[in-house]
């Protein structure tokens, strides 16, 4: 059966276990080591500190559909699980990646029958529940708003993009965050020393410096290091969990990200705007992040062109070729040798002068554009391959640059009559776009005065 519940029972709120426990036997640690109270929850802070009003609504039993949202590991389902503890209700969990129609209206029927007959309420948990349609998300509407369960859903995508409106209307969202590295020490010294749900009874010990190292080696995400210290301790042959044996442990870890999800349009958002910020140190960190974390380099070679024009422009023309030839490298020598290239592509970007006047300009004119409509082209700007149409007057009183003084045929008009003289181009006081700024103020000027150049 892919949802699970745990039987209605009265639960104690003064630290002993929950009848939600599950029987340790078999459990990988992680499971194990669960907090039975919100006191001995590690992280989250934010929500949980004395006064907190996630927290209130916990501990004065009113809670309230909510989602939970944050990377994998950092507390989503225990969370749920102590909801339902500290509100003496039945906990149903199902999983949207297994659960389908037939599931959903067995939790509910099971929810309703509980509370008409035994007056227990439900919690019930959705995991992966971005992983739900939107009509199977609709199904849950009328069960939230009647109260027939309490709906924690739990994901790592971001709800504004997965999850229904109507859905997220009825829903707090609260956003949980990567642990700490000290978080995830407090976990692991707890699992050593823990004689019943932990690895206690054994007698293990471990370097504070490796602990260390686990910690930061499972980025964030505590059930990654129980996990990765459960592996430790079943490989250890002695008392103690060696440095060689860790270092063969923590082999091939990578760190978190994922391909086209949340971590992915983060990191390459913070990549833009620190190379847009003229942070050339920041803007390498978060390159090397996503190509340590499997981010495919000729992505990101691509987003370098678009910031070359985007954020550079004619400040500094030389950072589109830059990033063009950072990608033909880098296609031609693969990686690692590649990514040398890449590098000084970030670099050379985030120090090159900055303007957005061509972005801009290239917005204002689509705008434009598509407003505007199919208007002519000026019967003066055509060509006339043809008597008939030099005799309607195409290419008539055109002048030629060239044979102007200074090659600018000053006062002339390029738009179609309907619109005036639209700008569009401001450059900015940046690089090579200074220049550019004084030789189209003094070609403006002549075309005010409406003179010719001299």
């Amino acid at each position: 059966m892919s949802w699970e519940e745990t039987p209605p029972r009265v639960m104690s709120l003064h630290g002993e276990k929950s009848p939600f426990s599950v029987d340790v036997a078999g459990c990988p640690l992680a499971d194990r080591m669960r907090p039975q109270k919100l006191d001995d929850f590690v992280g989250q802070s934010h929500l949980l500190d004395k006064g907190a009003p996630l927290r209130q609504a916990i501990e004065t039993g009113r809670p309230h559909s909510m989602v939970l949202w944050g990377p994998p590991g950092t507390g989503k389902t225990t969370l749920a699980r102590l909801i339902a503890h500290y509100c003496q209700a039945q906990f149903i969990s199902l999983s949207a990646v297994l659960a389908g129609v037939k599931e959903v209206r067995a939790a509910v029927d099971k929810a309703q029958r509980v509370r008409s007959e035994e007056g227990y309420g439900t919690v019930l948990f959705v995991d992966e529940v971005h992983r739900f349609n939107k009509s199977q998300q609709d199904a849950f509407l009328p069960y939230v708003e009647n109260g027939t369960f309490i709906f924690i859903g739990a994901t790592t995508e971001n709800p504004s993009f997965e999850l229904n409106n109507a859905l997220l209307s009825r829903c707090r969202v609260y956003v949980l965050k990567c642990l700490r590295v000290g978080d995830i020490c407090t976990l692991i010294n707890r699992a050593l020393a823990d004689p019943e749900q932990g690895l206690g009874r054994r007698s293990l010990t471990m370097a504070e410096t490796l602990c260390q190292r686990l910690a930061e080696a499972a980025d964030g995400d505590a059930r990654r290091a129980l996990n990765l210290l459960e592996i430790a301790s079943d490989l250890a042959e002695k008392k103690t969990i060696p440095e060689e044996l860790l270092n063969q442990v923590l082999r091939g870890g990578v760190r978190r990200f994922d391909k086209g999800g949340e971590a992915f349009y983060e990191q390459i958002s913070a990549l833009h705007k620190a190379v847009r910020g003229s942070a050339p140190d920041a803007a390498l960190y978060w390159l090397c992040r996503m190509l340590d974390g499997g981010c495919d380099p000729s992505y990101l070679a691509r987003r370098l062109v678009r910031i070359a024009s985007e954020d550079i422009g004619n400040a500094d023309p030389r950072a589109l070729r830059l990033a063009l030839d950072a990608w033909e490298a880098y296609e031609r020598l693969g990686s690692p040798e590649g990514e040398l290239a890449l590098a000084q592509a970030v670099i050379f970007l985030s120090c090159a002068p900055k303007s957005n006047a061509t972005y801009k300009a290239l917005n204002a004119a689509t705008r434009d554009a598509k407003a505007y409509g199919s208007l002519g082209v000026p019967l003066h700007l055509r060509n006339a391959p043809t008597k008939l149409l030099k005799e309607l007057g195409y290419g008539n009183r055109y002048r030629y640059p060239h044979d102007e003084p200074e090659a600018y045929a000053a006062g002339e008009h390029y738009f179609p009559e309907e619109m005036g003289q639209p700008c569009y181009y401001e450059p900015v006081s940046q690089g090579l776009e200074i220049k550019i700024a004084e030789k189209l103020a003094r070609l403006r000027e002549l075309d005010r005065i409406g003179r010719k150049p001299r």
